[in-house]
């Protein structure tokens, strides 16, 4: 049996390209976690300098202006759009393009937040006392509370990090993930603050899955016209069936003379039926009709006429206006192409 020698036995097990990626990521994972975790410390006991940049940015008639440049700037453009799209009025100014006319975009009303780490950006400092003068409100973000920005803020927000995940040091990484921590929990407590809900959200997103949900109403989607299946009430049944295939929609509606529906016939209706009777050609679909069937209205939220189905367990709702006249139909599908569910 061979003993292996003295350099063999010291020399370091070799780390494979994957493995040195994968303990890099987790690292750098730790490090901003640390970051934010002491963030949310150091405000939990600092002299409450959130609430006064919260009740500052609430008071403000105008607009909340955000500003950094480079990394900061990035991460000030994302805080304003997260200020816009949760009920705070906001807008990015570069500071550079501040300098040569851009200024012109702030106005005594508005509340200004300067993003700098190290708190002596040139730019942010060559525009910052001219805001002031112009009595707009400042807010400071920056890593140094001593800093030049800190010390010319109304409010500073103390956004240090013990260290960066770069290995060198250099690189903002931790820094601008606290910055961007701190940007959402002040629109986060603004938008508590102001009671901005789901509807308000929708309305600033009318794009996306929210939005469908929560502005489409059923007119936008409901079928009409010709499309809606509907026969009077002394119709036969084969005829009633004849309606339903011909629109599609597995139902029909029995509406009175005033095109009132006072009925509904569906494809499970039909099913049902088999079951008990053999010959249809004597019954009046008057017979056999669901009477007093559940009806929305047409400028009712789509979402209320999804609701109606699930609560009802059924997969068509008939849609009638003011005076309880039939002008639409939904069907489940119509509900789910339109991507409201």
């Amino acid at each position: 049996m061979s003993v292996p020698d003295e350099k063999t036995m010291s020399k370091p097990f070799d780390t494979s390209p994957a493995q040195r990626a994968t303990q890099m990521a987790r690292e750098t994972l730790q490090i901003e976690a640390d970051a934010i975790l002491a963030l949310k410390d150091r405000i939990s006991a600092d002299d409450g300098s959130v609430g006064r940049a919260v009740a500052l940015l609430l008071g403000c008639t105008g607009r909340v202006v955000v500003s950094g440049i480079g990394k900061s700037g990035h991460i000030a453009r994302k805080i304003s759009s997260t200020l816009a799209s949760t009920g705070t009025p906001s807008m990015f100014v570069h500071p550079a393009e501040a300098a040569h006319g851009d200024l012109g975009m702030v106005t005594e009303n508005d509340a200004f937040i300067a993003i700098s780490n190290s708190g002596e950006t040139a730019e942010l400092l060559a525009i910052v006392p001219i805001i002031k003068r112009m009595g707009a409100k400042l807010i400071a973000m920056t890593g140094n509370e001593f800093s030049s920005l800190a010390l010319l803020a109304n409010v500073h927000l103390d956004t240090r990090v013990e260290k960066e995940a770069c290995p060198l040091n250099l690189a903002p990484t931790a820094s601008t993930t606290a910055t961007l921590a701190m940007g959402d929990a002040l629109a986060v407590a603004l938008l508590d603050a102001r009671g901005f809900r789901e509807e308000d959200f929708a309305r600033s997103h009318p794009g996306g899955a929210l939005g469908r949900r929560l502005l489409t109403h059923v007119r936008d989607i409901m079928r009409s016209g010709d499309a809606i299946p509907a026969v009077a009430r002394d119709v036969s049944l084969n005829q009633a069936l004849l309606e339903i295939t011909r629109k599609g929609m597995a139902m029909t509606a029995i509406v009175d003379d005033m095109r009132r529906p006072i009925g509904v016939f569906t494809d499970g209706d039909l099913r049902r039926l088999i079951e008990r009777e053999q010959d249809f050609s004597k019954l009046a679909i008057a017979d056999v009709m669901h009477a007093n069937p559940r009806t929305i209205g047409p400028d009712q939220l789509a979402v209320e006429a999804v609701e109606l189905m699930e609560q009802h367990r059924i997969n068509q709702l008939l849609v009638a206006d003011a005076e309880g006249r039939l002008v639409g139909a939904l069907h489940i599908h119509d509900l789910t192409r339109a991507k409201v569910i």
